[in-house]
């Protein structure tokens, strides 16, 4: 096995001492410029990287940072969302120089235990939260421990001031009470208000959500916004409603499986991701209900997978992976001295295509 090269191989070859090339590799006075130029060029062409390890225990940063899902392992191979926002955030970790530290766990407290464990070790220099809670103890923790973070899908600001209109990825809205975490945020509220506006117009009146894991803030905000915008349309909960699943395939088939089993089926359903929303597709098919004859189709997230679909999904179009790359940067930006800040992504725009078309004359009498 190779040996890495060590302080003391770069004195060697360089013709200095040991002293002299930490001064030079960690940015110390005590050497002439040109001293430390032959250093670093000879460290360089040795392969030498500083340890992270040591470079933690004696203060400095660990160049990593950390990131838990605490999600069934069952229901991540296949939804596109989490590989698309984890290459935005590694496309910017990796020009930083930044390590990622992934972990899956299989609960919040896992996640928590995560996070102590870290802290502990000085593995990471601050971590990125996903899937916000209705009941969070993460964020209290975070702050208990002083580990820099930022929150992934929070609520938009959704004021008449227009901040919260996504008109621009990154459209900073502002620096964060000082001691909070940062964030950057969705707006879900508007983006389900597309969905349910595009079927109302094309005449559906029973309309049925197919929503992810109930304790999600994000998948609440989703139904609550599913609500509001039904009886503002004068339509009531027994003709729009919300069913949860974990996510999974299976699950979002199981719940077609009901639905349209029901003496009064629902005419559209809207799909909390592409996978579900396939799955879905599947199951008309089974049962011989032609999409979108006679039942229309919905996915929250565009990707690969609706296009090729026959017919094509109508989707949310969004850039998730700018999601990724937008959290990445207020990490580093707080972790390089910023205060805690908050950020918008993206408005997702609904893009309609084969999958939805008005309902037959006589399912909406």
């Amino acid at each position: 096995m190779a040996r890495r090269p060590t302080i003391k191989d770069i004195a060697r070859q360089a013709g200095v001492s040991e002293s002299a090339v930490s001064f030079a590799l960690n940015d110390r006075p005590g050497v002439s410029q040109d001293t430390r130029a032959r250093i670093r060029r000879v460290a360089e062409e040795l392969g030498w990287q500083p340890n992270s390890a040591a470079r933690a225990l004696s203060g400095e940063r660990s160049g990593a940072v950390g990131l838990v899902l605490a999600r069934p392992a069952h229901t991540l191979g296949v939804e596109s969302f989490f590989l698309q926002l984890v290459s935005g955030i590694q496309e910017v970790l990796s020009a930083a120089r930044t390590a990622l530290l992934f972990q899956v766990v299989e609960d919040i407290d896992a996640e928590c235990a995560v996070y102590r464990r870290w802290w502990a070790e000085r593995r990471v220099d601050g971590v990125l939260v996903v899937d916000p809670r209705t009941s969070d103890p993460r964020p209290a923790l975070l702050e208990q421990l002083a580990l820099p973070a930022v929150t992934i899908g929070e609520a938009a600001p959704t004021d008449d001031s227009g901040s919260g209109s996504g008109s621009g990825a990154g459209v900073g809205v502002g620096r964060a009470p000082a001691g909070t975490l940062s964030s950057v945020r969705a707006d879900d509220a508007r983006a389900m208000a597309q969905v349910l506006g595009h079927l109302h117009e094309l005449g559906h009146r029973r309309i049925t959500h197919i929503a992810g894991l109930p304790g999600l803030a994000h998948t609440v905000r989703r139904m609550e916004s599913l609500r509001t915008e039904a009886a503002r349309r004068g339509l009531g909960p027994d003709q729009v409603r919300s069913v949860v699943t974990d996510y999974s395939d299976a699950e979002g088939a199981a719940a077609t499986r009901r639905v349209l089993a029901e003496p009064l089926p629902p005419t559209a359903l809207v799909y909390d991701n592409d996978v579900m929303a396939v799955a879905g597709s599947a199951v008309a098919a089974e049962l011989g209900i032609p999409v979108p004859g006679r039942l229309s189709i919905v996915a929250w997230d565009d990707s690969a997978l609706c296009r090729v679909t026959h017919p094509r999904l109508t989707a949310l179009v969004r850039d998730t992976a700018g999601f990724g790359r937008l959290a990445a940067e207020e990490l580093l930006a707080v972790l390089a001295g910023s205060p805690p800040g908050i950020r918008i992504s993206e408005q997702p725009r609904l893009e309609p295509r084969e999958s939805t078309a008005p309902p037959p004359a006589h399912t909406e009498s």
